[in-house]
């Protein structure tokens, strides 16, 4: 049973990652730095399911997989509020655009690149898609926090 739950949390994980890509190279839609980094977060919470699910775990190894899971979803959630954070900014307020990532990971350090990632850019505030309201850092942000509390449910369901 814990297979197919954690199975699913994969299968949830794949299918937002490839909604992502729909919208990146079939509407044309290029994420910004900080949506870069929301996107590891779900692969690191799509690789935790799909270890999980692959390995079959009973209620301590389900507890210690839903934790790096919750972990993994907290990071993107922070990232994902800090997006919609920016992108509730006033105009004057919004910090100015800065170099691609991939710009910024061929000339930085590692460290600045990093801190220059969370403090996002102008591009970053930027909303050009939304769905009932919400922006895609809106639904990220939505989704880290279902996938969250699916991990939550997971460790402490009452059967393993």
């Amino acid at each position: 049973m814990n297979r197919r739950l954690f199975g699913a949390g994969a299968l949830a994980c794949a299918a937002l990652l490839g909604f992502g890509y729909y919208l990146q190279f079939v509407r044309g839609l290029e994420p910004c730095p900080l949506c870069l980094v929301q996107r590891g977060f779900f692969y690191l919470v799509l690789g935790t399911f799909l270890i999980a699910a692959i390995h079959g775990p009973g209620r301590t190894a389900t507890r210690i997989y839903s934790a790096i899971a919750i972990l993994f979803a907290g990071g993107g959630a922070a990232i994902a509020s800090r997006q919609v954070w920016l992108q509730h900014l006033p105009a004057d307020k919004v910090p100015q655009c800065g170099p691609d990532l991939f710009f910024m990971l061929e000339n930085f350090p590692l460290a600045q690149t990093l801190q220059k990632l969370v403090a996002g850019t102008g591009e970053c505030a930027a909303v050009d898609w939304t769905f009932l309201g919400l922006s895609i850092a809106g639904w990220s942000l939505a989704w880290f926090v279902a996938l969250a509390l699916y991990a939550a449910w997971l460790a402490f369901r009452l059967k393993t």
